[in-house]
Protein backbone atom coordinates (compact mmCIF):
# COMPACT_ATOMS: atom_id res chain seq x y z
CA UNK A 1 0.00 0.00 0.00
CA UNK A 2 2.55 2.58 0.81
CA UNK A 3 4.67 1.56 -2.69
CA UNK A 4 1.22 2.59 -4.29
CA UNK A 5 1.05 5.55 -2.30
CA UNK A 6 4.87 6.49 -3.26
CA UNK A 7 4.26 5.43 -6.79
CA UNK A 8 0.65 8.28 -6.69
CA UNK A 9 2.27 10.65 -5.04
CA UNK A 10 5.50 10.82 -8.05
CA UNK A 11 2.74 10.54 -10.99
CA UNK A 12 1.02 13.48 -9.33
CA UNK A 13 3.64 15.76 -8.85
CA UNK A 14 5.43 14.60 -12.57
CA UNK A 15 1.86 15.98 -13.25
CA UNK A 16 1.81 19.38 -11.75
CA UNK A 17 4.99 19.96 -12.45
CA UNK A 18 4.94 21.66 -15.83
CA UNK A 19 1.90 23.46 -14.45
CA UNK A 20 4.26 25.12 -11.42
CA UNK A 21 7.35 26.02 -13.63
CA UNK A 22 4.40 28.04 -15.60
CA UNK A 23 3.16 30.03 -12.91
CA UNK A 24 6.99 31.08 -11.72
CA UNK A 25 6.81 34.62 -12.23
CA UNK A 26 9.54 36.20 -15.25
CA UNK A 27 12.66 37.28 -14.04
CA UNK A 28 12.85 40.51 -15.58
CA UNK A 29 16.04 42.76 -15.48
CA UNK A 30 16.54 46.49 -16.31
CA UNK A 31 19.44 48.03 -17.83
CA UNK A 32 19.99 51.67 -19.68
CA UNK A 33 23.54 50.02 -20.91
CA UNK A 34 23.67 50.82 -24.62
CA UNK A 35 26.38 49.17 -25.65
CA UNK A 36 25.54 45.70 -27.42
CA UNK A 37 23.28 47.87 -29.51
CA UNK A 38 23.61 49.22 -33.30
CA UNK A 39 22.24 51.59 -35.77
CA UNK A 40 19.81 49.38 -37.93
CA UNK A 41 20.63 51.08 -41.19
CA UNK A 42 24.65 51.13 -40.46
CA UNK A 43 24.05 47.41 -41.19
CA UNK A 44 21.33 47.33 -43.23
CA UNK A 45 22.14 50.48 -45.28
CA UNK A 46 19.01 49.60 -47.79
CA UNK A 47 16.64 49.63 -45.30
CA UNK A 48 13.92 52.67 -45.52
CA UNK A 49 12.63 53.78 -41.58
CA UNK A 50 9.32 55.08 -41.18
CA UNK A 51 9.50 54.98 -37.58
CA UNK A 52 5.82 55.39 -36.72
CA UNK A 53 6.36 55.98 -32.83
CA UNK A 54 8.44 59.56 -33.92
CA UNK A 55 5.19 60.70 -35.18
CA UNK A 56 1.41 61.30 -34.52
CA UNK A 57 0.89 59.05 -36.43
CA UNK A 58 0.31 55.69 -34.77
CA UNK A 59 -2.46 54.21 -32.55
CA UNK A 60 -1.75 56.37 -29.78
CA UNK A 61 -2.31 59.55 -31.60
CA UNK A 62 0.86 61.74 -30.42
CA UNK A 63 4.61 61.01 -29.77
CA UNK A 64 5.50 58.38 -28.06
CA UNK A 65 7.92 58.81 -24.60
CA UNK A 66 11.36 57.53 -25.43
CA UNK A 67 11.57 58.35 -29.48
CA UNK A 68 14.28 61.39 -28.94
CA UNK A 69 15.10 60.82 -33.14
CA UNK A 70 13.75 58.92 -35.98
CA UNK A 71 15.73 56.33 -36.04
CA UNK A 72 16.01 52.18 -35.30
CA UNK A 73 18.34 50.35 -32.80
CA UNK A 74 18.82 46.92 -32.15
CA UNK A 75 21.26 44.58 -30.90
CA UNK A 76 23.73 43.65 -32.60
CA UNK A 77 22.76 40.08 -33.35
CA UNK A 78 19.66 41.29 -34.63
CA UNK A 79 21.01 44.07 -37.01
CA UNK A 80 23.28 41.14 -38.54
CA UNK A 81 20.31 38.63 -39.00
CA UNK A 82 18.23 41.59 -40.37
CA UNK A 83 20.71 41.97 -42.99
CA UNK A 84 20.66 38.93 -44.48
CA UNK A 85 16.96 39.22 -44.83
CA UNK A 86 17.14 41.71 -46.61
CA UNK A 87 19.46 40.36 -49.35
CA UNK A 88 17.16 37.77 -49.62
CA UNK A 89 14.34 40.15 -50.09
CA UNK A 90 16.29 42.45 -52.24
CA UNK A 91 16.94 39.11 -55.02
CA UNK A 92 13.00 39.18 -55.31
CA UNK A 93 12.87 42.83 -55.90
CA UNK A 94 12.16 44.31 -52.42
CA UNK A 95 13.69 46.49 -49.74
CA UNK A 96 12.83 46.48 -46.16
CA UNK A 97 11.19 49.30 -44.61
CA UNK A 98 11.23 49.22 -40.38
CA UNK A 99 8.23 50.91 -38.51
CA UNK A 100 9.73 50.16 -35.02
CA UNK A 101 12.53 48.53 -33.45
CA UNK A 102 14.12 48.71 -29.93
CA UNK A 103 11.65 50.60 -27.81
CA UNK A 104 12.26 51.73 -24.61
CA UNK A 105 10.31 51.00 -21.67
CA UNK A 106 9.16 54.17 -20.52
CA UNK A 107 7.52 54.10 -24.27
CA UNK A 108 5.52 50.88 -23.30
CA UNK A 109 5.09 53.22 -19.93
CA UNK A 110 3.30 55.32 -22.04
CA UNK A 111 1.60 52.87 -23.92
CA UNK A 112 -0.44 51.29 -20.54
CA UNK A 113 -1.24 55.24 -19.46
CA UNK A 114 -2.80 55.70 -23.11
CA UNK A 115 -5.07 52.35 -22.49
CA UNK A 116 -5.83 53.56 -19.04
CA UNK A 117 -7.79 56.77 -20.56
CA UNK A 118 -11.03 54.94 -21.40
CA UNK A 119 -11.83 58.50 -23.32
CA UNK A 120 -9.11 59.03 -25.72
CA UNK A 121 -9.91 57.34 -28.55
CA UNK A 122 -8.78 59.83 -31.38
CA UNK A 123 -7.29 57.20 -33.61
CA UNK A 124 -9.87 54.28 -33.55
CA UNK A 125 -11.38 54.84 -36.62
CA UNK A 126 -8.01 53.80 -38.20
CA UNK A 127 -6.22 52.14 -35.72
CA UNK A 128 -8.22 49.64 -33.52
CA UNK A 129 -11.83 50.06 -35.34
CA UNK A 130 -13.32 46.98 -34.07
CA UNK A 131 -11.80 46.31 -31.00
CA UNK A 132 -13.10 47.97 -27.52
CA UNK A 133 -9.74 49.74 -26.92
CA UNK A 134 -9.74 48.80 -22.81
CA UNK A 135 -9.20 44.58 -23.70
CA UNK A 136 -6.14 45.80 -26.11
CA UNK A 137 -4.02 44.13 -23.59
CA UNK A 138 -6.20 41.16 -22.87
CA UNK A 139 -6.38 40.33 -26.94
CA UNK A 140 -2.16 40.60 -26.69
CA UNK A 141 -2.05 43.96 -29.35
CA UNK A 142 -0.37 45.79 -26.09
CA UNK A 143 2.03 44.63 -23.85
CA UNK A 144 2.53 45.57 -20.26
CA UNK A 145 6.36 44.51 -21.26
CA UNK A 146 7.11 44.21 -24.67
CA UNK A 147 10.03 41.72 -26.71
CA UNK A 148 11.02 45.18 -28.52
CA UNK A 149 12.72 46.47 -25.48
CA UNK A 150 14.96 43.62 -25.25
CA UNK A 151 16.24 45.13 -28.70
CA UNK A 152 16.06 41.51 -31.06
CA UNK A 153 12.22 42.66 -31.81
CA UNK A 154 10.91 44.99 -34.79
CA UNK A 155 8.14 45.51 -36.81
CA UNK A 156 8.22 46.05 -40.69
CA UNK A 157 7.01 45.32 -43.98
CA UNK A 158 8.21 45.23 -47.78
CA UNK A 159 8.79 47.94 -50.39
CA UNK A 160 8.74 46.91 -54.39
CA UNK A 161 11.39 48.23 -55.41
CA UNK A 162 10.01 48.92 -59.11
CA UNK A 163 7.21 51.02 -57.89
CA UNK A 164 8.51 52.55 -54.82
CA UNK A 165 4.92 51.32 -53.44
CA UNK A 166 4.65 48.71 -50.07
CA UNK A 167 3.21 45.46 -50.43
CA UNK A 168 -0.61 45.49 -50.08
CA UNK A 169 -0.40 43.23 -46.97
CA UNK A 170 -4.13 43.14 -47.04
CA UNK A 171 -3.67 45.57 -43.13
CA UNK A 172 -1.47 48.26 -42.49
CA UNK A 173 0.97 48.54 -39.65
CA UNK A 174 -0.33 48.56 -36.61
CA UNK A 175 -3.72 47.78 -37.50
CA UNK A 176 -5.00 46.33 -33.98
CA UNK A 177 -7.44 43.73 -35.41
CA UNK A 178 -7.86 39.96 -36.12
CA UNK A 179 -7.19 41.16 -39.97
CA UNK A 180 -3.64 41.62 -38.81
CA UNK A 181 -3.38 38.04 -37.99
CA UNK A 182 -0.90 36.51 -40.46
CA UNK A 183 -3.35 33.67 -41.37
CA UNK A 184 -6.31 35.68 -41.49
CA UNK A 185 -9.24 34.81 -43.62
CA UNK A 186 -9.90 38.07 -44.45
CA UNK A 187 -7.15 38.57 -47.00
CA UNK A 188 -6.98 37.45 -50.33
CA UNK A 189 -4.79 34.88 -51.19
CA UNK A 190 -2.32 37.58 -53.22
CA UNK A 191 -2.51 39.55 -49.76
CA UNK A 192 -1.17 36.36 -47.67
CA UNK A 193 1.31 35.75 -50.17
CA UNK A 194 3.21 38.65 -49.57
CA UNK A 195 2.86 38.22 -46.03
CA UNK A 196 4.46 34.81 -46.47
CA UNK A 197 7.44 36.26 -48.60
CA UNK A 198 8.25 38.84 -45.51
CA UNK A 199 7.71 35.68 -42.93
CA UNK A 200 9.82 33.37 -45.54
CA UNK A 201 12.79 35.49 -45.55
CA UNK A 202 12.58 36.77 -41.87
CA UNK A 203 12.30 33.08 -40.90
CA UNK A 204 15.50 31.60 -42.97
CA UNK A 205 17.48 34.51 -41.47
CA UNK A 206 16.54 33.72 -37.92
CA UNK A 207 13.46 35.36 -36.67
CA UNK A 208 10.80 34.28 -35.05
CA UNK A 209 6.89 35.69 -36.30
CA UNK A 210 4.27 36.60 -34.15
CA UNK A 211 0.38 35.29 -35.54
CA UNK A 212 -1.43 38.16 -34.47
CA UNK A 213 0.56 40.78 -36.33
CA UNK A 214 1.86 40.11 -39.98
CA UNK A 215 4.74 42.74 -39.39
CA UNK A 216 6.45 41.46 -36.31
CA UNK A 217 9.49 39.34 -35.93
CA UNK A 218 11.78 38.25 -32.94
CA UNK A 219 15.81 37.23 -33.50
CA UNK A 220 15.59 33.32 -31.92
CA UNK A 221 17.89 33.02 -29.59
CA UNK A 222 18.35 36.86 -28.76
CA UNK A 223 20.84 38.21 -26.53
CA UNK A 224 19.01 39.59 -23.80
CA UNK A 225 16.22 37.20 -23.57
CA UNK A 226 14.92 38.52 -19.62
CA UNK A 227 16.99 42.53 -20.39
CA UNK A 228 14.79 45.16 -20.86
CA UNK A 229 16.32 48.28 -22.11
CA UNK A 230 15.53 52.15 -20.69
CA UNK A 231 17.65 54.22 -22.78
CA UNK A 232 16.21 56.66 -25.18
CA UNK A 233 16.19 56.03 -29.40
CA UNK A 234 18.34 58.11 -30.77
CA UNK A 235 21.50 58.29 -32.53
CA UNK A 236 24.19 58.90 -30.30
CA UNK A 237 24.36 57.55 -26.57
CA UNK A 238 25.01 61.24 -25.30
Amino acid sequence: MRRLIRLLLCATLLAVAPVLRAQQPVQRTFSDDRSGFVVLTDVVPDALLEIRYHSTFNFVGERIDGYEEPVALLTREAAQALKKASDILMEQGYRLKIFDAYRPQRAVDHFKRWARDKDDRRMQPYFYPRVDKALLFSLGYVSSHSGHSRGSTLDLTIVDMETGLEADMGGHFDLLDTRSHVDSPEVTPEQHARRMILRNAMGAAGFRPYEKEWWHFTLRGEPYPTTYFTFPVRAESN
